[in-house]
């Protein structure tokens, strides 16, 4: 009897054992689970962060003030002041995603300035499709003042187009290639009302025998098919930072009718730093061409209104600039410039054109000025053309406006 009573309690310890053991073992992979799930969640919630969007708005509003000694009325009045632009700034990012958009209302126009998405493939590389700002030349801005170089006026600085951009850059390369399908409004048959409603300038058309400087063209173009490759090395010697670079465009010309054509321009340029100043040299030449016309100008469109440009030139860019940081009321900084372009090796009996502008930028908190004295022939917006044969016009400009 005893022997079967202590057999039952080895029995019931057995068991009361195996049941304890059971009930650890299930309270451990039950704690592993949950510790498991709490490392689930926070990699969710890190990524969650990363691909959180993040938005930024901002924009502008400019107004300006232009004495002109080309305009015996603006002269009378002592100058007149003008209301600018407003223009409306997004820009953001969702995760590696990014995007950015420009919209513009100007008294006589609204035009978006720019509108692209684009992918940060890593650190290094980076791609964009949209309305995008052209890789040529000197980047962001080849000048100083408020009126740019007179690259600008033909298309080759600044200029904003439709298609894809990819970036390959470290501190001391950058390759820059991309393919435009066609201009921002949508080429020679985009869907727009007016084609020179634009922020930069493009070719839109054929300067015929006997029609005048700022006409409508009677033959339209557009421009198609462009490919642009640039690349830049950075020196570093000391105190000074050198930027050496090159640039290729190359592109097709399309028209209504069965007309073939292409246009190409290259250019070199050097940037130097060295403590407070910056110099830009750049040397652009461009040539556009159509089969069986012997064209000596291209019609141009942007700011509302049409003008027109040598089928092909050659330009030299050089400007300088001095920042000087200052406490002068809210005034933090003052940056006197020099910029300076001329226009030659136009077709036919074209003259040159240049452009000269002294100034200073003026930066104040969120307020940030121009001011601009230019001299200039056969300039556009200082009282002349690039296909013009005038006088040298003189422009005193402020220009300023409030950033937030």
């Amino acid at each position: 009897m005893m022997r079967t009573t202590l057999a039952m309690s080895l029995v019931a310890l057995a068991l009361a054992s195996n049941a304890n053991a059971n009930t650890v073992d299930q309270e451990l992979e039950s704690l592993k689970a949950r510790i498991a799930q709490l490392e689930s969640d926070k990699a969710n919630e890190e990524a969650a962060a990363e691909t959180k969007t993040k938005l930024n708005i901002g924009g502008a509003a400019r107004f300006q003030y232009a004495y002109l000694d080309y305009s015996e009325s603006n002269k009378d009045r002592g100058g007149d002041f003008d209301f600018d632009v407003f223009r409306l700034d997004v820009d953001g990012s969702h995760g590696d995603l990014l995007f950015s958009a420009q919209y513009r209302w100007h008294q006589y126009m609204d035009i978006v300035h720019h509108a692209w998405v684009g992918y940060d493939f890593d650190e290094k590389q980076q791609g964009k499709i949209g309305i995008t700002q052209v890789p040529f030349g000197i980047l962001t801005w080849a000048s100083n003042s408020f009126f740019f170089s007179s690259n600008f006026y033909t298309g080759l600085e600044d200029d904003y187009d439709f298609g894809l951009n990819y970036t390959y850059k470290t501190d001391i390369n950058r390759f820059d290639f991309a393919f435009y399908k066609n201009d921002e409004l949508g080429g020679i048959d985009g869907y727009v009302s007016d084609r020179t409603e634009r922020y930069s300038y493009d070719v839109i058309g054929v300067r015929a025998d006997g029609e005048g400087t700022y006409d409508a063209p009677s033959i339209e173009v557009g421009e198609t098919n462009t490919l642009n490759l640039r690349y830049v090395h950075n020196f570093k010697f000391d105190d000074v930072a050198l930027e050496l670079g090159a640039s290729g465009q190359m592109g097709q010309l399309e028209f209504a009718d069965n007309t073939d054509g292409d246009h190409t321009a290259a250019a070199i340029h050097g940037v130097v730093n060295y403590d407070r100043w910056n110099v830009k040299l750049q040397l652009t030449d461009y040539e556009y061409d159509v089969e069986g016309m012997d064209v000596e100008q291209m019609v141009v469109g942007a700011y509302a209104f049409y003008d027109s440009i040598p089928a092909e030139a050659t330009s030299y860019m050089a400007n300088v600039a001095y920042s000087l940081p200052v406490e002068l009321g809210p005034i933090s900084n003052l940056t006197f410039y020099n910029d300076y372009t001329v226009v030659t090796d136009k077709p036919g009996a074209l003259k040159d054109t240049f452009m000269n502008v002294t100034g200073v930028a003026i930066t104040s908190g969120g307020l940030y000025t121009y001011v601009d004295f230019v001299v200039a022939e056969n300039q556009p917006f200082i009282g002349g053309s690039m296909v013009g044969d005038g006088d040298t016009n003189k422009r005193l400009n402020i220009n300023f406006g409030y950033y937030f």
